[in-house]
């Protein structure tokens, strides 16, 4: 019996990967306010901010519908560069920074997961991490060219690799589906712990 899995996110990398995998979600915006929710926390390491906000998200969904049945998944990434973690940046002339400073060096991509069985209110969870590589030639046209697409302005750390940013990383070192935040082995892993079979949730 398939298993029905709601996907509190609106993110199309996480909804592309998991049709992918064979999973057809039902997808739900979590209407969470990450910033007010990070604040309110007080300082955080990387793997517990993303925790805190993939598990608020999931809740959310949860609380906000409560007819629901099966699984519903949270997920949130920040990208950690020289220490600092940065979420999305919005602007085109803080994408651009970031992408200069970025160039030749790497950063690293957690992943926040978090998924609820709403049949029976357990709850589990765990963080991902990759590392990227970036490519060390990236020339400024190149930058600004990739910027004008839109596409680093809504993604954490301002980058991609499932489409144009693709490109301009030269090697994925860890689950490369975390960087786009959602690692279908941990995925996997979670549904085990809540003793669902993964192929049960294939729908595709």
């Amino acid at each position: 019996m398939t298993v029905p899995f709601h996907l509190a996110s609106t993110s199309p990398a996480r909804l592309a990967t998991l049709r992918a995998a064979g999973i057809e979600p039902i997808a739900i915006a979590p209407g969470v306010d990450e910033e007010a929710a990070v604040a309110a926390a007080g300082p955080l390491a990387p793997p517990e901010m993303v925790m805190l906000l993939a598990r608020l998200k999931a809740e959310a969904v949860a609380v906000a519908h409560p007819d629901l049945d099966g699984l519903v998944f949270g997920g949130d990434s920040a990208f950690e560069f020289d220490g600092t973690v940065y979420g999305k940046p919005h602007l085109p002339e803080v994408a651009r920074d970031r992408w200069r400073a970025h160039r030749g060096r790497s950063g690293r991509l957690h992943s926040g997961h978090w998924l609820i069985d709403l049949r029976t209110g357990r709850a589990v969870g765990a963080p991902a991490v990759a590392t990227g590589n970036f490519a060390d030639d990236i020339t400024d046209t190149e930058i600004d060219a990739y910027i004008a697409t839109g596409e680093p302005l809504e993604v954490a750390g301002a980058f991609t690799i499932d489409a144009k940013g693709a490109a301009f990383i030269t090697s994925i070192e860890g689950d490369p589906h975390a960087v786009v935040g959602l690692s279908i082995p941990l995925l996997r892993d979670l549904t085990r712990r809540l003793a669902i079979d993964w192929p049960d949730l294939w729908n595709r």
